[in-house]
């Protein structure tokens, strides 16, 4: 794979934002609570900072739109960066956090880097270019039933208190194996054919928009619960092998 100016950048700023992350990584670290009760840390700020400085440098016209220091910019060019997704995970010293980046451009989500470097995955994607994962290329499971599928869920407090939960329990009693696997991980497992489907109901495009066209360009379909396409305000997600996002959606409708 040759990546594009756009990606490669990319994957230059998702390097620089690891190694923020690795230094503060397991070190005491102050711990602010934001206005939405999600923790922020020194290590968070840093590392969209230094995220930020190499997509301007490179591509001074595009828009930025960060978890930490906000949007500004415009055009038709978007970045869409959480530079640590999974704060909490950061906090209490386990690996399942991520770094993740995407390209918003006219409305289309193009491309997307998702890092989780404690974890040790890098998984990177562009339109028409395929979806990799540690420099190999990914592709979604050919499972073809929900009774033979394995479901990630999470973040459901949304769905649990909603008219949809006993849908969704529906769907679990059928599924073979149901996990939550959570945040990067059940997406980078869905793209690799190594789950079948991903279901989540209190998300922001931030945390999700990098993924889109991994889980997409690796033969996948990602949508909101309601088959909605993922655009700025989503807040839920369906990803799934083709076959079973169409099971998934008439089962939860």
């Amino acid at each position: 794979m040759t990546p594009s100016p756009e990606l490669a950048a990319a994957l230059e700023a998702a390097e620089a934002a690891a190694r923020v992350i690795r230094e503060c990584y397991a070190r005491p670290l102050a711990v602010t609570v934001k206005a939405d009760r999600s923790p922020v840390t020194e290590a968070d700020v840093r590392a969209e900072q230094a995220i930020r400085a190499v997509l301007a440098a490179r591509f001074p016209g595009h828009g930025f739109y960060g978890e930490e220091t906000g949007r500004s910019g415009g055009g038709d060019s978007l970045w869409l960066v959480d530079p640590i997704d999974g704060t909490k995970a950061f906090v209490r010293e386990y690996p399942l956090f991520s770094t993740q980046i995407a390209l918003l451009r006219a409305g289309r989500l193009v491309l997307g880097v998702s890092s989780a470097p404690l974890y040790g995955e890098l998984a990177c994607a562009e339109r028409g270019a395929g979806a990799w994962l540690n420099g190999r290329p990914l592709r979604v499971s050919d499972v073809a039933t929900l009774e033979a599928a394995a479901l990630s869920a999470g973040n459901l407090r949304t769905l649990a208190s909603g008219p949809g939960w006993a849908r969704y329990g529906a769907v679990v009693a059928r599924v073979d194996r149901i996990r939550g696997y959570g945040d990067f991980l059940h997406y980078h497992l869905l793209a690799a054919g190594k789950i079948d489907a991903v279901l989540e109901s209190d998300v922001n495009i931030l945390d999700i928009a990098a993924l889109v066209t991994i889980v997409e360009e690796a033969g996948g379909r990602f949508t909101a619960l309601d088959g909605a396409p993922v655009g700025l305000g989503t807040t839920s997600v369906l990803a799934a092998n083709p076959r079973l996002h169409a099971q998934l959606s008439r089962a939860l409708g």
